[in-house]
């Protein structure tokens, strides 16, 4: 077996390649996409951190790939729907380097507060600027903690141990295991109000791009303090500038960038930024760890089939993997919806299967229901293996039932998410031998494929409102790929689920809520 490691790894994880019984390693870094595609084809496994793009493009030429390793948490760029087509593994090290990066926000909220790099880069120069930087304490400030994940809970640590008062808001996390934890749940209102420092921890998602804009920077305290070390294109840079010329914000610490090297980005001209070039999870330990991590995950896979970590596959024996692996698919597609259609922090998560499953182990399956429940909520940290854990931590109660009623399906998977708003019901079932299909959404029946670009709309059963939606995407060039219209039992609306060739835009969203038969308009990324 043949392993390709395309960037940096720690030499203990080479190493570890090395000494494994039948495997052979090269390491050939910096290589150019095409020079890539062209060798991907010899090799069984490829390590990577962030500089390699396994695209599409590549993958097609990896005609003997069977796993993707990252020495990291990121997945970013890697294309994971197309690895799982192909039947490749991409596998994770989620635990290795959160301590790190945790640390690193702290580091960059000192630095930022006491004018370190300012007062480096003076001393350096011949100047003794002592008084023109005089800095502040963070004892007793307020942190405002923006998501409480495994490096926000960190953070949230660390700085309790510094005296500050903590506070946090994640709507993926109950009140209750934040209070738990020794801090305060606020909403973001709050947050933006009352915090002399705002650190973000949330991974990049839709609806965390641009995250912290003009509109939260106007809620702000003046001379709040802004730290990101979690994903660029999480603070929107240009809402950013703007507010440190207005004085809103008094100085930001950024790890990351929406353009990564940055270049002659705007921000770095400002006295009052400072910014490290993507080091959170840069550490001797940290590197250490992920390369350990992944070399072990990737020798036991090539030699035992043992997968550990993986995205996108289950910890299951290959005999089970065939009666199973389209319900997989299914569950997982159901879990992503339901998280779409709810909101609030999840509490409890029924699983039901009804029909006749022969008295399958369906606990992967299971699994899979939560991965896609809480991937949206988490995205980075999410996999097959601990999702049921990151379900406990989180006090998520999490219940299996089986029944004989599979009403005209011979097999079905009812799925109730309740949140301390709300709850609701997705069923699926598998059409054919392998073909998942939504059948059910709360008391509307209908047969939806659970992929693409997608909007749920609800609205009156009368004659006109679906042309009504018709035109009005019509009118923005956007094409309707497919489209199931089902109806609610016993009731007076219509659910429409459409699925379009590209994205809805939010401004031809709102147009469409604002129809007269439309009640209600959920874009969905399934």
């Amino acid at each position: 077996m043949k392993v390709l490691v395309s960037d940096n790894l720690g030499q203990v994880g080479i190493e570890l390649f090395k000494q494994a019984d039948g495997i052979e390693v090269d390491v050939k870094t910096g290589l150019a996409p095409d020079a890539l595609k062209e060798i991907i084809g010899e090799y069984h496994a490829l390590v990577i951190r962030s500089a390699t793009k396994v695209t599409e493009d590549l993958l097609s030429a990896a005609k003997n790939l069977k796993v993707v390793g990252r020495a990291g948490i990121g997945l970013d760029n890697v294309d994971i729907p197309a690895a799982t087509k192909r039947g490749i593994v991409v596998m994770n090290t989620p635990t290795g380097n959160v301590v790190t990066t945790a640390e690193h926000a702290i580091s960059m909220m000192l630095a930022l507060t006491r004018n370190i790099p300012q007062g480096t880069a003076t001393l350096k120069a011949g100047k003794w600027e002592k008084k023109k930087l005089q800095g502040k304490e963070i004892f007793n400030k307020v942190l405002g903690l923006i998501g409480f994940g495994k490096i926000g809970s960190i953070v949230a640590d660390r700085a309790k141990g510094l005296k500050m008062q903590v506070i946090v808001h994640d709507p993926f996390v109950t009140p209750d295991r934040i209070q738990k934890a020794g801090f305060e749940s606020v909403s973001l209102k709050e947050l933006y109000r009352r915090s002399d420092y705002i650190t973000v921890h949330v991974p990049k998602l839709k609806d965390t791009v641009g995250f912290l804009n003009k509109a939260a920077f106007d809620q702000m305290k003046d001379g709040v303090m802004v730290i990101n070390c979690a994903r660029g294109g999480i603070v929107n840079e240009a809402d950013l500038c703007e507010a440190l010329k207005s004085g809103k914000v008094a100085g930001a610490a950024l790890d990351v960038f929406e353009k990564e090297p940055p270049g002659d980005a705007p921000l770095l001209k400002f006295d009052n930024v400072i910014g490290t070039p993507h080091l959170g999870a840069s550490t001797e330990e940290a590197q250490t760890n992920v390369a350990v991590d992944i070399a072990k995950q990737i020798i036991d896979y090539l030699k035992t089939g043992t997968i550990v970590n993986a995205v996108n596959v289950p910890s299951v024996t290959g005999e089970l993997l065939k009666k199973i692996g389209p319900y997989l698919t299914l569950a997982d597609r159901m879990g992503c919806l339901l998280s779409q259609l709810t909101c609030g922090p999840l509490k409890e998560v029924i699983i039901e299967y009804r029909g006749n499953f022969q008295d399958w182990d369906m606990s992967p399956v299971s699994t899979a229901v939560l991965k896609g429940l809480l991937t949206p909520m988490i995205s980075e940290g999410v996999n097959f293996v601990n999702a049921g854990v990151i379900a406990k931590d989180r006090d998520i109660k999490v219940t299996e039932t089986s029944g004989s009623d599979a009403e005209e399906y011979i097999n079905m998977i009812m799925v109730k998410a309740v949140t301390t708003e709300m709850s609701t019901i997705v069923g699926g079932t598998i059409f054919g031998k392998s073909d998942p299909r939504v059948v059910r959404i709360n008391n509307f029946r209908l047969e939806m494929i659970p992929e693409g670009h997608s909007a749920l709309i609800y609205n009156q059963d009368k004659p006109g409102a679906i042309g009504s939606v018709g035109t009005t995407l019509g009118k923005h060039n956007i094409n309707i790929g497919r489209m199931q219209v089902g109806q609610e039992k016993e009731g007076e609306r219509n659910i429409i689920f459409l699925c379009t060739d590209t994205p809805i835009p939010p401004n031809v969203v709102e147009e469409l809520r604002n129809l007269p038969m439309i009640k209600t308009v959920v874009p969905l990324e399934l």
